[in-house]
């Protein structure tokens, strides 16, 4: 049996599903983290914008965040651009990883990166094999791919069931970035 508050492995959490609030989530345990003296990296991958959470994570000596993305969303085929930047988000997470400083390390959006196929699937299985004892891994984003969640410890999906986008309401500042 191992002991309260121990972990005898890596910890793998997936946040994923059609519905808000993943990367919300991530962020909670960021958070909770932060306030636990643990120091947290937060790699974002297809996001390149300020959003309102950056601005307030920076207030936290111990939360590294970094984007991997563009200013813009990927509607369509991804550019080489994006492809660029994800597969740099990946070298950057890999580094934070095996880095013993860090005890919980967010891949923000790894789930989208990985379904547009700006990373590969045994890339990111890589990551995760590699996530020594220590470490507690967290990838979010909707369309979890199936070996993921087979890897993972945790996973929870977050489903929409009702969506005030669907009545006209705009993403608001503050609430949805």
């Amino acid at each position: 049996m191992v002991p309260w508050g121990a972990s005898p492995q890596a910890m793998i959490q997936v946040y994923t599903g059609n519905g808000k609030g993943k990367t919300t989530a991530a962020l909670g345990l960021a958070l909770r983290a932060s306030g636990a003296g643990l120091k947290v990296y937060l790699c974002q991958f297809l996001k390149g914008n300020d959003y309102c959470e950056l601005r307030s994570l920076k207030k936290f000596k111990n939360i590294k965040v970094e984007q991997f993305g563009t200013k813009r969303f990927i509607r369509h085929l991804p550019t080489q651009e994006d492809i660029k930047l994800a597969r740099a988000g990946l070298a950057a997470a890999k580094k934070a990883i095996r880095d013993k400083s860090y005890s919980l390390v967010v891949l923000d959006e790894i789930n989208i990166a990985l379904k547009l196929k700006l990373v590969a699937l045994e890339d990111v299985l890589g990551l995760i094999k590699s996530a020594p004892l220590s470490k507690e891994l967290v990838l979010t984003g909707r369309y979890a791919h199936p070996q993921v969640i087979k890897a993972a410890d945790l996973v929870s999906e977050i489903r929409e069931r009702k969506h005030y986008f669907k009545k006209g309401v705009r993403a608001r500042r503050g609430i949805e970035f």
